[in-house]
Formats: C-alpha cells, structure tokens, sequence
C-alpha cells in the first residue's frame, strides 16, 4: 500500500512540475523545436505606443532600435534603461512632397558594420542613413530617393548585405489614407508600379528587381545571400495573392515560396504579411495572416505564433530572443525567448 501511495505521489509530482507549453505557439513540424522554444512566454516590453516598426537590434550599445511611425521617432529599448527617445522627426523632415497626412513617419531600419543606421523614411520618399555614433543623429544622408530620375514612392523596409549592397521595397503607403484604409491618387506620385529594388554600393546603381503585381512589404537575405524573400500584401492592399515571393539574386527570377490565401480566409481577422527577419538556421519568422509565421526556407509552414496582429520582427545578436512589434490594434513592443 505504501508503494502504491509513493508512485502516486511521484506521479502527482513531476505533473505538478513539468513545465506547461505556451498555448499561443502551435507547432506543425516539430524540427522547428530546435529553433523556438515552446514553453516560452510572449513578453510585453513597451505599450505606450502607436504604430512600433523597424525593429533592429544594435549589437555595439546592445540595444533594440525601433521606429513609432505614427509619431515621427525612432526609439530604443534595453534591459537597463527601457524605453528612449533616438531620434526624433526621422521620417517626414520636409526633405520631399507628399500629402501631409497619413503614415509618413520612419518605417524600417538596418545597420551595417560601419555604424550607419538606414531608414526608410516615407514621408521624405526617401532611403537616408545617419551615423549611430554621431553627436546629431538627425543629420541625414540620402542613399537613394529616385529611380530613373522619378522620386521613388516612399520606401517601406530595408536590408544591408554583408557587402553592403542594400536591398529595399518601396511601396506607396505614403500615399495611403488610415482613416478611409485605402490609397489615394495623388499627382505627387511618380513611379507607376510598387518596386522591390537593389541599390549596389560599389557602382550606386539602382536595379529593379521587381515591379509587380501586388504590394510588396518586409523583405529578407537568406543567410547565404543567394535569395531575397519578399512578403506581398493581398486585399485590401491589393488584388494579388498574400504571399512571400524568392528572388534568385544570381538569376533575378521570382517565385513564389509561400502562398497565405487559405490562412488569410482561415484567420479573417485583417492580418497579412508585413515584416520578417530570417534566422540563421534559414527558417522565416515572418508577420502573416494569425500572427507571426515561422516558414522553412523550401517553404514549409513550420510553427505558427498568435501574437495578435503584428508589423515586425528582429532577432539579437545571438538569436536569444525575438522582438516583435505590433499594428496599431496591437501597438506593443514584445520579446519571445528562442531555444538557442
């Protein structure tokens, strides 16, 4: 009887103990457990926020650097010293028309190894970058603000190669009205399609990649740099697919990787692709229709995260943690440990 009674007490006790998996990660392929850590909680850092994009994380300060687009700043975020002002007007200085509403503010940021930070900055339709190390950070470089002597849209998110090649889409959410949720024509707008282009440090030739159909957003380098991922937005961004297009960077072919219909009717709930980050390991961890996405580089839904509707995503240096940030229904600044 006693026996009896020490099983059960055993039993009773490693269930009280073991740690319980976070119901807001579903894992559809289990070799993504290598990657995420499943017992993980979705941490809230920020919330007193309006519409966080950008994420990117500076390994020199060892500090997150995000934009609020609505309010025209970029912001940082450590452990020490939590939220910060960056820099201030970072997207929409007057450098260049544009309709003098909207989301003009900073969208997306990169960082390269000399220190320089990139900004799409909408309102100015411009990419610039700034000098993380400058006593004035608002003293703006501009990489690129046309493409065939046409003022570009207003580029939306951004990537620096190891070669310092800088890879951007370019959107017209600078033409996009929030209230009404739709674009406005506008004669301010010069180019007639939405680009994905190539900007090569060595020449500064301007290359486009892509010119189409659909809406493209958030884009990443796969870790040997051979492909470009691109998230396209559908409805009501667009009539195309909501999918994530690979671009061969030695052919400039695209195909798609992965096709999000079925989950946008799935979900039904507004969410779509916007940014991504792509972790060392190849697989996408990506915002889509349900929240954040984790998708094999052949294409493989691999996980799926229910943030709630996000615009972003970054890795740290290490791939530690996942910052996330939110859409304005969802305006957070979050972190999710990974299993590193």
């Amino acid at each position: 009887m006693n026996k009896i009674f020490l099983v059960f007490a055993l039993i009773i006790n490693i269930s009280c103990t073991q740690k319980k998996t976070n119901p807001l990660i579903e894992v559809y392929n289990n070799e993504i457990n290598s990657v995420i850590d499943v017992y993980a909680e979705l941490e809230i850092l920020a919330d007193s926020l309006l519409l966080p994009e950008g994420p990117v994380w500076n390994k020199k300060s060892n500090e997150l650097l995000f934009v609020d687009n609505l309010q025209n700043r970029i912001l940082s975020w450590s452990s020490v010293d939590g939220i910060q002002d960056y820099i201030l007007e970072a997207g929409n200085t007057g450098y260049a028309p544009n309709l003098g509403s909207g989301l003009l503010g900073p969208n997306g940021l990169a960082l390269d190894d000399d220190g320089n930070l990139f900004i799409c900055q909408i309102g100015d339709r411009r990419v610039a970058k700034t000098l993380i190390d400058s006593p004035n950070r608002q003293d703006f470089t501009t990489v690129v603000d046309s493409y065939e002597e046409k003022r570009l849209n207003s580029p939306n998110d951004l990537v620096v190669s190891k070669n310092g090649d800088v890879y951007f889409t370019d959107p017209a959410f600078g033409f996009f009205d929030p209230q009404k949720f739709e674009f406005i024509d506008s004669e301010l707008r010069e180019l007639d399609f939405n680009g994905v282009f190539k900007l090569v440090k060595s020449d500064g030739k301007l290359i486009a990649l892509n010119e189409g159909p659909g809406v493209p957003n958030g884009l990443g380098l796969s870790p040997d740099e051979n492909f470009l991922y691109v998230n396209k937005m559908g409805a009501p961004f667009s009539n195309s697919d909501s999918e994530i297009i690979k671009i061969d960077l030695t052919s400039i072919q695209s195909e798609t990787l992965f096709n999000g219909n079925d989950l946008v009717t799935k979900y039904n709930n507004g969410t779509d692709f916007d940014g991504m980050d792509v972790h060392s390991s190849g697989h996408i961890f990506t915002s889509g229709p349900g929240g954040l996405l984790i998708i094999s580089s052949e294409g493989e839904l691999m996980a799926r995260i229910d943030t709630g509707q996000i615009t972003n995503c970054a890795f740290n240096e290490d791939e530690t943690y996942l910052y996330i940030t939110g859409f304005l229904n969802n305006p957070k600044l979050f972190r999710i440990k990974m299993n590193n």
